[in-house]
């Protein structure tokens, strides 16, 4: 199983996930984009319209899950549980993967959760099971605000 930790703003992390899932499409496997917090909305929806169980099975069977910018604030009760539910039906389980990207490092993860037990129950499936990448550098999204860089003049062509 692979679940990739990275952290620090602009430096490519999402890029990142998204190239590991589009490799893993071109193998043949099934992949699953989100962002976390729409992953959060869409459990919380199931259990409006009653069809959590459903979602999380959907959710569980799927081979790569991308999860975008996980932690990047506190956790609901509500949404820490639905996330334990998840990863519970996933972690362990022999060909599924769960790659999360983060700004946060894990470390900083732990007093996002309302309930300590249910986040130590899930950072330590995440983190004990896991490969962490931490991505260094500069953030590239100031070279692509307007104004920030000076063109680059074309080069001569020849006659």
């Amino acid at each position: 199983m692979l679940q990739s930790v990275a952290y620090l703003v602009g430096v490519g992390k999402s890029h990142l996930a998204a190239a590991l899932g589009h490799r893993a499409c071109r193998r043949g496997y099934d992949v699953a984009f989100t962002t976390c917090s729409r992953l959060l909305a869409r459990l919380a929806g199931g259990h409006a319209d009653r069809s959590f169980e459903a979602r999380v099975r959907k959710l569980a069977k799927v081979t790569v899950l991308i999860c975008d910018d996980f932690a990047m604030r506190e956790f609901t009760a509500g949404q820490a549980d639905d996330l334990y539910e998840l990863l519970t039906e996933r972690i362990g389980r022999p060909g599924r993967s769960l790659i999360l990207t983060s700004n946060r490092s894990p470390a900083d993860w732990y007093p996002l959760f309302p309930n300590a037990v249910v986040g130590e129950s899930i950072l330590d499936r995440v983190l004990n099971t896991s490969h962490q990448l931490l991505l260094d550098g500069k953030s590239y999204r100031p070279r692509r605000r307007p104004g920030q860089h000076k063109p680059v003049p074309a080069a001569p062509r020849a006659p």
